[in-house]
């Protein structure tokens, strides 16, 4: 008998410290119950009207949480030592910024044509919240594409034509037609919703629930 690979779609944003951190926990319980799997990204901006110039990550979290800087401060330290035991290096710092990312989705949405898509994702990830590298400068994206082994010419022509603007706009309405108001959200098989960061014996437990499920 086949086994179909497991659909996972995951809605996300690169700004999101808790979506590298629940994908590293999915991947460590899709890695612990050996499931067959395929995993498609999909684009959310966690702050639409964040202007070009990015925020202060402080007065960020401080202005849309009501969070202070204290509590901001003991957050990280959370995320860092998440980060950690799941083999993510996390820098935050007190100059740590949030930037507009609708050009990320377009860089994501061009890599993904390539079958890339998830090595970008990563390479962002990384570029953002361990190297803090300013990813609303479409120069800095090209040079993450270039990195990750493709043209940075062409990433560069894309970002500054806005070739899949349209395109990642309707995907981002499409998921919060879909009730979509928070990252990360996983739904698995396009029938079961899954949000926030669960920690792998809780990803692990819903895998095993959805094999049988499934059999």
């Amino acid at each position: 008998m086949t086994t179909e690979p497991l659909r996972i779609d995951i809605i996300s944003d690169v700004m999101c410290p808790w979506c590298i951190i629940g994908y590293r926990q999915l991947t460590a319980a899709l890695e612990k119950t050996g499931t067959p799997h395929e995993i498609h990204w999909h684009p959310f901006e966690l702050n639409v009207n964040m202007p070009p110039e990015g925020q202060d990550g402080f007065e960020h979290v401080a202005e849309k949480y009501g969070a202070t800087r204290e509590q901001s401060v003991q957050n990280r330290a959370q995320m860092t030592a998440l980060g950690t035991d799941l083999g993510f290096d996390f820098q935050f710092a007190d100059n740590s910024r949030m930037h507009n990312t609708f050009n990320t989705h377009q860089l994501l949405h061009w890599a993904g044509e390539q079958d890339r898509k998830n090595d970008m994702k990563q390479a962002l990830f990384t570029a953002h919240f361990t190297h803090r590298r300013d990813l609303s400068d479409n120069a800095v994206l090209a040079d993450i594409a270039a990195e990750q082994g493709l043209d940075r010419d062409e990433a560069l022509a894309v970002l500054t034509d806005q070739r899949y603007a349209k395109t990642v706009r309707e995907n981002e309405e499409f998921w919060v037609n879909q009730g979509i108001s928070g990252v990360p959200a996983v739904v698995f098989n396009r029938r079961h919703l899954v949000t926030g960061a669960q920690g792998v014996e809780n990803y692990t437990n819903i895998l095993n629930q959805l094999a049988n499920l499934e059999s």
